[in-house]
């Protein structure tokens, strides 16, 4: 179990900071994942890949208390998904260590545009840009983490690409 842990810990751990936006809370998060994921073993059917079983625990858990902090208005303008921890997406959206020094600010900026808007989105559609587009997670292993039909999916991804386009068009106007 403990190479598991090591193989899967940083992919569920930037997935859940890019949903909840705090790196304690995210790190709280990703440990209570697989604390649960290691008392439920036994039910483990082997239906799905252990990756999505993982990933389906700790959404699950990472929405709940989403939704239990928006709705006890628990949100941290300080912890938000612009600090210095987040920017690791800038390894997943653009390479910095290249260019000139001007390009690689320009390109940090651009990182942190998009990491305000995506901060922006509802939860439930900051999640599918996230496995989808950040995780790299295919439509089928999606739909197995929030229990949806591939054509919910897909329609609800594009309604949240839509969404986060209108949030960089206003930011870029």
């Amino acid at each position: 179990m403990a190479c598991l842990i090591v193989k899967y810990q940083d992919r569920l751990y930037n997935a859940i900071l890019k949903i909840c936006g705090n790196p304690d809370d995210a790190a709280e998060l990703t440990q209570e994942s697989f604390v649960k994921v290691l008392e439920n073993i036994g039910t483990f059917r082997s239906q799905s890949s252990f990756y999505t079983w993982l990933f389906r625990v700790g959404i699950n858990l990472t929405l709940t208390f989403c939704s239990r902090r928006l709705r006890l208005g628990m949100r941290s303008l300080d912890n938000s998904l612009c600090s210095k921890e987040s920017l690791k997406l800038a390894d997943v959206l653009a390479d910095t260590k290249q260019g000139s020094p001007l390009a690689n600010i320009e390109k940090r900026e651009m990182i942190q545009r998009i990491l305000a808007a995506l901060e922006k989105l509802e939860d439930h559609q900051r999640v599918l840009v996230v496995l989808r587009d950040i995780e790299g997670m295919s439509y089928e292993q999606i739909a197995e983490v929030l229990q949806l039909e591939i054509g919910t999916v897909k329609s609800r991804l594009s309604r949240a690409r839509l969404a986060l386009r209108e949030l960089l068009q206003a930011v870029w106007i």
